[in-house]
């Protein structure tokens, strides 16, 4: 049997009522089966979702089926799939989301021709049937580029405002660098550290065109609506987006951006925390006071002059506690 192409990660939780057309596309992606491997995991799911992926998996020339007895969370669910990667390129798919035919032969053909170390799309939000493309924010197109040259301008949103892992493409080598695991243990904001330290350690990528990913919104069971603990994750990937920067050797050159970075994710994150109960809310808010306990005095002040009135509103409290002006 020959080597597959791209090997598919795809775990998912009681994502039975969508898991059916997500493995539906990627029947479509090839015209020869074999040049695609699908490794599904299976995070504990109450539902269907693995005897629909075990179903599918036969119909593939090249299929390996996680169970885990109980939840471990996307981030780690992402790594296990890592370990069972063949071929020269991979890719991140969740199980609520699908992919029009041969996107993964286009991104294949891109990422061999282009020969850089991973490649990023855009990609179409689905909201109650209806569609809305969403771009990555970089400004040139099928253009190889220095990874961390996509980081800045601070101010603007850039690759790493664009943390989405389903988004694109990564050749083998990503694997072998040790960049395409996710923080263990993160059961949301895994991506933020993520994306970063892609952008700060890879040689190189591009953003192409390709048929697109479409990624369903508003699902109950989707991680950015809970309201619980897991949301309390939001600090810890900050703390590491920071840690990350402060270990880099232009640290000063991004520090700013990631300055930016967390107080406008804190703001974002602080209107949510309004939606849950008092004692988790108070986690949250002590969470993201210590984050914004450790920014550096002058970034802090330069990015919230930039910040408009509401954005400013909504820190002006923990930032106070955490011994900041507003």
């Amino acid at each position: 049997m020959r080597t597959p192409l791209v090997t598919v990660i795809l775990p998912a939780k009681d994502a039975g009522e969508y898991i059916g057309t997500t493995l539906e596309t990627l029947t479509r992606q090839f015209a020869d089966p074999s040049a695609l491997k699908l490794v599904a995991i299976d995070d504990g799911s109450r539902d269907d979702t693995g005897s629909i992926m075990q179903r599918y998996a036969e119909r593939f020339g090249r299929a390996e089926l996680v169970r885990n007895p109980r939840p471990r969370g996307l981030a780690s669910a992402r790594n296990q799939g890592l370990a069972h990667v063949e071929g020269e390129a991979f890719c991140f798919l969740d199980g609520d989301d699908w992919m029009q035919p041969r996107r993964l032969e286009v991104l294949a053909s891109r990422l061999g021709e282009l020969g850089c170390d991973f490649l990023r799309t855009d990609h179409v939000t689905v909201t109650a049937g209806r569609r809305a493309l969403v771009r990555a924010p970089h400004p040139w197109r099928e253009q190889v580029t220095p990874a961390r040259e996509a980081i800045l301008p601070e101010n603007e949103s850039t690759m790493v405002d664009y943390p989405f892992a389903w988004a694109g493409l990564f050749h083998r080598r990503i694997i072998d660098r040790g960049l395409a695991a996710f923080p263990p243990g993160l059961f949301t904001a895994e991506d933020r550290p993520w994306i970063w330290r892609l952008h700060l350690r890879a040689d190189s990528f591009a953003v192409v065109d390709a048929p697109a990913l479409l990624y369903r919104r508003g699902v109950t069971t989707s991680l950015t609506q809970v309201r619980d603990r897991r949301q309390l994750d939001f600090a810890k990937a900050m703390h590491q987006v920071l840690d990350t920067v402060d270990t880099d050797s232009e640290a000063d050159r991004f520090r700013a951006k990631a300055v930016w970075t967390a107080l406008a994710l804190s703001s974002h994150h602080l209107v949510r925390a309004r939606r849950m109960r008092p004692a988790l809310r108070a986690e949250m808010r002590a969470g993201i006071r210590d984050v914004l306990a450790r920014l550096p005095d002058a970034e802090v002040t330069a990015v919230l002059g930039r910040f408009d009135g509401p954005r400013r509103r909504v820190l002006a409290r923990v930032l106070r506690q955490a011994g900041r002006a507003s």
